[in-house]
């Protein structure tokens, strides 16, 4: 069996020297009947719009294995529904960063990678469960570094079941993100400027890290 995640020795991924990059976040929510207003905004704002917005449809699943007393290990597999042939992406995602509270965005580890379209059977098979999952379908647009998503979430009727999805919520969810190097705190600068250009439409607010799992 071939998958890009053969070779990680998983102690590495909750090592503080294993991630090279940081992903800076900031979330927030509007409600559906608000969300063609906020489209408009971030057409006028960002740079990606001149060929028409960008739209996906994701299906994710999350992973967790538990490897001794501490924080369970958790990865991400996300793959498009729109485009079949694309590869899977397994995603890392560490603890937020909590030692300098005077942050204004959320600072954590992260690791990326493609993987083949066997990497659910291959991750329980070494030991993950699936934790849950569930559809992301909505747009994203591009403001230099910065990537924002504007996405409807819907709960899947059974695992691994694309049929009958019903919204989560009557609101979308909105995320602005920039992965960077180690250091680059100057990036939260950046992303708090433009999302003080969202107001009132949308508040964008840290992201709280989640101390235990089920």
């Amino acid at each position: 069996m071939t998958t890009a995640l053969q070779g990680v020795n998983l102690a590495t991924l909750t090592s503080s020297a294993a991630p090279s990059l940081q992903e800076f976040v900031l979330q927030g929510s509007i409600l559906d009947g608000s969300c063609d207003a906020l489209i408009h905004r971030l057409q006028a704002l960002c740079d990606n719009v001149d060929d028409g917005i960008e739209t996906f449809k994701d299906h994710e699943i999350v992973f967790i294995i538990r490897t001794g007393p501490n924080q369970p290990v958790q990865l991400r597999g996300r793959r498009s529904l729109d485009h079949i042939n694309m590869p899977w992406q397994l995603r890392y995602v560490g603890q937020s960063d909590v030692s300098d509270k005077n942050r204004s965005v959320t600072v954590r580890s992260f690791l990326d990678s493609c993987a083949s379209e066997n990497l659910p059977q291959f991750l329980q098979e070494i030991g993950f469960r699936i934790e849950y999952e569930f559809v992301a379908e909505g747009h994203m647009f591009r403001k230099g570094k910065m990537k924002i998503t504007v996405s409807k979430i819907y709960k899947m009727p059974k695992p691994g079941q694309l049929d009958g999805l019903e919204p989560m919520t009557m609101s979308r969810l909105v995320e602005l993100s920039v992965v960077a190097p180690s250091g680059s705190d100057t990036v939260a600068d950046d992303m708090r400027t433009f999302a003080e250009q969202l107001k009132p439409l949308v508040t964008m607010e840290k992201v709280m890290p989640v101390m235990t799992m089920k």
